[in-house]
């Protein structure tokens, strides 16, 4: 880690010169140059002293924060199939979040995967073709453009009845795909 190279960060989101942060810790600004740029080590004590006045404790001081991913491409994406149906997580390791969104191909007379009942909800939104929504003995169609939100305490599943594939966006919560 670089400690120095830390302070003097902190140190500038402050809007502090090393001389004012020197004297607010009592230290010497040539002290405070030094630990910048690494060529001196401060005790914990004068540390802990420097990070009261930056505002900063020991703990997120030394905590790294990873970097939110945001942004998802191809790269993420994972891939898997049940029968003829092709099933796209979006979002990589997404059973930690509140959604799973998937994107999902069903070939010319493919249906998903027959999904059990649980406490969450979908939604649905079809980007190519018409499909059925079959929630338990109903089945409603949808098509290019349209959308659906369904409860999951019924069993259900996505029929294609285009004469080609259908993709829909399928995004189930809490995530349990």
């Amino acid at each position: 880690m670089d400690i120095g190279g830390k302070i003097k960060e902190l140190r500038l989101q402050y809007g502090l010169t090393q001389e004012e942060l020197a004297q607010r810790c009592e230290l010497t600004k040539g002290y405070i140059s030094l630990l910048e740029n690494d060529l001196a080590s401060p005790s914990i004590a004068t540390l802990i002293d420097i990070l009261n006045v930056l505002g900063e404790t020991l703990e997120s001081f030394f905590t790294t924060e990873k970097e939110e991913q945001i942004v998802f491409g191809k790269k993420d994406f994972f891939n898997s199939t049940h029968g003829n149906a092709e099933s796209t997580w979006l979002v990589p390791n997404s059973q930690k979040n509140e959604m799973e969104p998937i994107l999902l191909t069903l070939p010319e007379g493919a249906k998903s995967a027959d999904r059990l009942p649980f406490e969450g909800e979908e939604f649905g939104y079809v980007l190519k073709g018409k499909v059925a929504i079959v929630v338990g003995e109903k089945e409603y169609i949808a098509k290019k453009g349209e959308a659906f939100y369904i409860s999951g305490k019924k069993n259900h599943h996505i029929q294609n009845l285009a004469q080609n594939e259908s993709i829909i966006i399928w995004v189930t919560t809490p995530s349990n795909f």
